[in-house]
């Protein structure tokens, strides 16, 4: 039997598959990850850890019953005790469990959190689109002002910056208040209600479920009919209406560009006042590779105290996508600064105790540990991109002398083997 891949899923290597599937190179994913994560620290960020899954309630009550992903898209499951359990289909809502739980609201200090792990939904796989994909997010409670909400979306622009992307679009909107969208709610249904039939089917099952979610419809013709909606903008609290000036007049001075989409209000229920995506152009029609916004109201839903809080998440594989795209450049992978070659038992013996001691000293080192011939282990050693190879048999052993190869330029060197980790670390 031959086994494959479920359908949906990928595989990160260590080595180039082929052309289409470069993102998938581990080097690659290292250095993003490094990247995200220096750049959070770098703004106060934490990291926190959550199990990759939780009781499903979790994520019915945090992330919303009419949401695509608690209604059609949750991979869950019974355990043995009968009880529903389910596979993480976004950060927030573990977060902030563990938040609540773990009283960390009780601890003096400034809480702000960053994550890195896999998300599960079972959805139809597309570009940039799997059923196990990979979040970079990043949560800020405690802090209702308005320059939250732009330090928020300052670190997801400044790591993009930092990744080397370009062409990026940063879309935001207020989704307002209770207050706000109450009204709102009942403009939207006048509006909607004659064109009914017209509607997607799942527009249909939102406009009485959650009829905002409408505005987040990919159907062309359910867009076409949303071009004339009624403004959410237009129904703004003073509060809210305040906040969401104050949001872009911090933008303006930050020099980040953005522009006021309306119909802009993301996919899950928990969203209040600021939401906002970054799109790019290279990725079609799943084009968002990063959004998030504020949530106030929700660590009080998981039993915590009523602390505002705002957050987003980034998919690490649609940032690598448009990086490829992009043309964005990756820093080489690690190359070993010496390659052993032993001919003979004695000398292979010599080598790997040399191997040990270079790895130990510091020294990237890499040896042929098959035994074959010297033909071979200078090829694994051009492969490797190593700097230097060593081969060493029982003349070498015996004068305690070799001829050290620079693979570059073919020249060799003549070191003493008792100098060679020293001569090594120095060049």
């Amino acid at each position: 039997m031959e086994y494959t891949i479920p359908k949906g899923l990928f595989d990160i290597l260590p080595e180039e598959p082929d052309e289409k599937n470069r993102w998938c190179i581990s080097d690659h994913w290292l250095y993003v990850e490094e990247v995200m994560r220096s750049t959070a620290m770098a703004y106060g960020y934490r990291e926190i850890r959550t199990p990759i899954f939780e009781r499903t309630e979790l994520f019915v009550r945090g992330v919303g019953e009419s949401s695509d992903i608690v209604s059609k898209e949750m991979y869950t499951f019974l355990d043995k005790a009968e009880r529903s359990m389910t596979l993480r289909p976004e950060g927030t809502a573990a977060v902030l469990r563990a938040f609540v739980e773990n009283r960390l609201y009780q601890i003096p200090s400034i809480h702000k959190f960053y994550y890195i792990g896999p998300m599960f939904r079972y959805e139809r796989p597309q570009a940039g689109r799997y059923r196990q994909h990979y979040q970079f997010g990043a949560e800020a409670i405690g802090i209702s002002r308005p320059e939250q909400d732009v330090e928020t979306i300052d670190l997801l622009c400044e790591i993009y910056r930092r990744l080397g992307l370009g062409n990026l679009t940063v879309m935001i909107n207020s989704v307002g208040d209770e207050a706000s969208r109450e009204p709102y709610r009942k403009k939207l249904t006048e509006f909607l209600q004659p064109h009914f039939a017209e509607l997607s089917p799942e527009s249909q099952v939102r406009f009485s479920k959650n009829i905002l979610r409408i505005l987040d419809s990919k159907d062309p013709q359910d867009q076409k009919l949303l071009e004339k909606a009624p403004s959410i903008l237009d129904t703004l609290s003073e509060e809210s209406r305040q906040h969401f000036e104050e949001v872009q007049a911090l933008l303006q001075k930050m020099k980040i560009s953005f522009a006021v989409n309306p119909k802009l209000v993301r996919g899950l229920d928990y969203y209040n006042k600021t939401v906002f995506e970054i799109v790019s152009s290279e990725l079609g029609a799943q084009n968002t590779i990063g959004a998030g916004g504020r949530y106030d109201g929700l660590i009080a839903s998981l039993g915590g105290p009523n602390l505002p809080s705002i957050g987003f998440a980034t998919g690490i594989e649609r940032i690598l996508q448009t990086m490829m795209k992009q043309g964005v450049h990756f820093p080489e992978r690690p190359k070993p600064k010496i390659f052993l070659i032993g001919l003979g038992e004695a000398a292979f013996r010599f080598c790997f105790e040399l191997l040990t001691e270079l790895r130990h000293a510091g020294v990237a080192a890499e040896m042929d540990l098959s035994g074959k011939k010297v033909q071979h282990g200078l090829q694994l050693a051009n492969a490797l991109q190593a700097k230097y190879a060593l081969v060493i048999g029982d003349s070498e052993l015996a004068s305690q002398e070799a001829s050290l190869k620079e693979m570059d330029t073919r020249k060799n060197i003549q070191v003493k083997l008792n100098e060679l980790v020293q001569m090594i670390k120095s060049h």
